[in-house]
This record gives structure tokens, sequence and C-alpha cells, in this order.
């Protein structure tokens, strides 16, 4: 297989172009870029299917070495309406665009561009964290063989807040005591 060097040239200036055109901010520039895209990728399928042959219609004797591959040309009939597509739909928002701002360059959105200028540090991951800061202690998690720091829960906290005695047998801090007297919160008893 042969490979014609002036179609690679001619699709190495079209995506070059292209690529080029689309970086711009006017919208007629883009659909131009778009444009040669398309075409510089026709133009790749047709130099890498291969060199001329017979058409590929069966015929008696013939080998199959001889014949056209027609895959090539039905890639490239779809690039040719893709690309078509994609011109209309460009078409459709330059209108648009010039009915209402009478010009196709796309603006700069504040929004984005404060987006842009932050800094990119966030404070809620990336800060040094200097200590554990979890709520939960080793007997919250259940961690065996802590009984010293139990112990010390129970002296901060009282024994209901680590399930102590007090709070199996009936009695304890957190619950009230049924025979004591309860008052409201002017003093009156209830």
């Amino acid at each position: 297989m042969t490979v014609n060097i002036t179609l690679i040239v001619l699709m190495a200036a079209f995506f070059a172009a292209g690529i080029y055109l689309l970086l711009e901010r006017s919208l007629t520039r883009v659909l131009l870029g778009l444009i040669l895209i398309g075409n510089g990728a026709n133009i790749l399928i047709l130099a890498m299917s291969g060199g001329a042959g017979q058409s590929p219609l069966y015929v008696e004797g013939r080998p199959a070495e001889d014949y056209t591959d027609s895959l090539p040309q039905a890639l490239i009939l779809t690039a040719i309406v893709i690309t078509f597509a994609v011109t209309a739909f460009m078409l459709g928002i330059i209108y648009r665009s010039w009915v209402l701002g009478r010009e196709d360059a796309v603006q700069d959105d504040p929004e984005d561009r404060r987006v842009a200028d932050q800094s990119s540090y966030d404070y809620e991951d990336d800060a040094d964290i200097p200590a554990d800061t979890s709520e939960f202690t080793a007997v919250d998690a259940g961690a065996p063989g802590d009984a010293e720091a139990t112990a010390d829960i129970r002296d901060t906290r009282g024994a209901d807040a680590v399930g102590g005695a007090a709070s199996r047998d009936g009695g304890g801090a957190g619950r009230p005591d049924p025979t004591a007297t309860q008052t409201r919160p002017g003093g009156e008893p209830r």
C-alpha cells in the first residue's frame, strides 16, 4: 500500500487550521474550524483506505485483494452527514446570537471569571487537622480493653452515659425519681 503524501499534507493543514479556528471567540470562525476538521477527517479516512482497486462487485475468478474496500467510503459518507448536521446546528446558534446581540463573539461570563480567579485551596478539604476531631470515643466504638477510658468517661458524664449499673437497676442520674416532688420552672409544685 502506498500513501499519497499530498493527501497527508492536506489533511494536516486542515486539522491545524481547524484547531486554530476552534480556539477563536467568533462563532463563525468556530464553524469554519469544525468544517475544516470534518474535511480533514474525511481525507484521513480516504488516505488510510488504500489504493484504488476494482469495484466491489463479485466477478468469478477475481482474487479478493483486487477489490476496493467499501467500508471507508461508507465512513466518509457518514462523516459528511454528521458534519452537515453540526454545521446546520452551529448556523442556528450563530443566527440566534446575531439576532439577540448583533455579534457572534462569545462573551466572558462574570461568574466564570470570578470562579477562575479563586484560589484552588479548599479550607474544608485541605486544612491541617491538629488532632482527632471525631465525636466517637473508644468506648462508643466498642474497642475492647479500654477500662481506663471507661472509668474516665464515667467520672465526667455519670454512670448512665456508658451504660453503668445504675441505669440497669432502674435508678441513676439520667432518670427522674418517681417519688420526688416535681416543680415547674417558676418553682411551683406540679
